[in-house]
C-alpha cells in the first residue's frame, strides 16, 4: 500500500491545469483527475484533458458533465457572445469570464476529494499572466480555502484541505519553461477558447497569451494555429 498522498487535480486541457497536475505528481501525489464539461464552446479542450490525465498516470478521470450553458452570461458558454479577438485590455474582466467558473470547479473537486479521502486539491491558476479573472487571484485561494475548512466534515473534525495553485506567481513564460523542466509535451495541451476545427485560432486572449509565453521563454511553440498569434498585450 502506498503512502503516497491522493489530491484531486482540475485538469482542465490547458497549459496551466497540465503542468500544475503534473506538479502534484512530481511532489508524489497520486492523482484524481477532474474535467469539467460544461458544454464550453471549446469542448475540444477535453481530448486534451484525457490525453493529459493519461500521460501523467492519474489512477482516475472524471469528466463531470455540468451545463453552465443554462446560465450563459460568458462567451465560452453562449454561442450568441463572440470571443475578443483584439487581444488583453486592461483592468477589464473580459466577456470570456464564466461566472464563478473557478468556485464550482474547485466546489466539485472538495466533494470528491472529501469523498475519496483526499485532503489536497490542485488547480491551474495564474495571478499574473491571464485575462484579469476575478477567481484566479490569490485572495480567491485563500478565501476557497478557508471555505472548505468550514463547509466539510473533515475540516470541522480538523483534518483541513490544502488548495495548491503552484502556477500562482508564475508568468506564462515561466509556466512554459516549467512544463519543458517536467518533460511533458505542451503540445498536447489546448488553450484556445474559439477553436477552428483542430486549429487553435490564434487571436483570443488564450491563443495571444500562450503564443507570447513561449516566446518569451524561448521555447518553440508546438501549438498549431489557424492564424500566427500577435504576440504582443
Amino acid at each position: 500500500m502506498t503512502n503516497n498522498p491522493l489530491s484531486v487535480v482540475l485538469v482542465s486541457g490547458g497549459l496551466d491545469s497540465m503542468v500544475s497536475a503534473a506538479l502534484a505528481r512530481e511532489a508524489g501525489h497520486r492523482l484524481l483527475a477532474l474535467s469539467i464539461d460544461y458544454n464550453q464552446r471549446h469542448l475540444v479542450e477535453l481530448a486534451a484533458a484525457r490525453r493529459i490525465a493519461t500521460a501523467l498516470g492519474a489512477e482516475r478521470h472524471v469528466v463531470l458533465p455540468l451545463d453552465l450553458s443554462a446560465f450563459g452570461g460568458s462567451a465560452l458558454t453562449d454561442a450568441s457572445i463572440a470571443v475578443p479577438k483584439d487581444g488583453v485590455v486592461e483592468d477589464v474582466i473580459p466577456v470570456t469570464y464564466v461566472p464563478a467558473r473557478n468556485t464550482i470547479f474547485l466546489s466539485l473537486a472538495l466533494g470528491w476529494a472529501e469523498a475519496a479521502g483526499a485532503r489536497d486539491l490542485w488547480i491551474g491558476v495564474n495571478a499574473l499572466d491571464y485575462s484579469g479573472y476575478p477567481d484566479c487571484r490569490p485572495e480567491f485561494i485563500a478565501g476557497f480555502e478557508r471555505l472548505a475548512e468550514l463547509a466539510t466534515r473533515a475540516g470541522v473534525e480538523g483534518d483541513p484541505f490544502r488548495i495548491h495553485a503552484p502556477l500562482q506567481t508564475m508568468t506564462k513564460a515561466d509556466i512554459a519553461r516549467e512544463a519543458a523542466r517536467l518533460g511533458i509535451d505542451a503540445g498536447m495541451s489546448w488553450s484556445c477558447y474559439d477553436p477552428v476545427g483542430e486549429l487553435h485560432c490564434g487571436q483570443c486572449d488564450s491563443c495571444r497569451l500562450r503564443a507570447r509565453g513561449f516566446v518569451e521563454a524561448g521555447l518553440p511553440d508546438p501549438t498549431r494555429y489557424a492564424e500566427r498569434p500577435d504576440t504582443g498585450r
